[in-house]
């Protein structure tokens, strides 16, 4: 039976969103959202069809469903890059 108090991964995410500044609240979101969009894209059956909006418009394409899902893969990692070099940079500040 899970216990009922705080988990020390709720502790980590509770202390780095009081201090943490917009831009990394910002970023830490996108990941979430790119998390999603990889999560959909692997689900997918190999016949479905795959649209990809066209920047600044309402336009949609057609798109390749394996090379939607390794553009949001990269995409994700490179977030995850930056939020990690984000919160390496503060550890050195508060070190100091």
């Amino acid at each position: 039976m899970p216990s009922r108090g705080t988990h020390p991964e709720d502790v980590a995410v509770l202390a780095s969103t009081d201090e943490s500044t917009p831009y990394k609240e910002d970023l830490s979101n996108k990941i979430k959202e790119q998390k999603i969009v990889v999560d959909e894209l692997s689900n997918l059956k190999k016949n479905r069809k795959v649209y990809k909006q066209q920047q600044n418009s309402n336009i949609f394409f057609l798109a390749d469903r394996t090379e939607m899902l390794s553009q949001s893969k990269n995409t994700l990692d490179e977030l995850k890059k930056e939020f990690q070099e984000i919160e390496n940079s503060e550890k050195t500040k508060f070190k100091k």
